[in-house]
C-alpha cells in the first residue's frame, strides 16, 4: 500500500454554538451550529432561528406583524 495517501486520522474536539463539546475522532476539524444539548427535539423546548434575516424577510413580504 502506498504511504502518506490517506488524511490524518486523529482526536478531534467538536464544538457546539451553545458551548458543549465533544471528543471524537476525524479527519477534519468541526463547528456544528446545533446538537442534542440544544436540539429542540432532545431538548423538549421550541427554539426559532432566525438564519440571516429569513424570518424577517418573510413577515415583510407577506405583511406579518410581529
Amino acid at each position: 500500500m502506498k504511504q502518506n495517501t490517506h488524511p490524518e486520522y486523529g482526536p478531534v474536539t467538536i464544538v457546539c454554538a451553545c458551548g458543549a463539546k465533544y471528543e471524537t475522532r476525524s479527519t477534519a476539524k468541526y463547528n456544528i451550529d446545533i446538537c442534542s444539548a440544544c436540539h429542540p427535539h432532545f431538548t423538549g423546548k421550541s427554539k426559532l432561528v432566525d438564519a440571516e434575516g429569513r424570518v424577517d424577510r418573510f413577515r415583510r413580504k407577506y405583511g406579518q406583524k410581529k
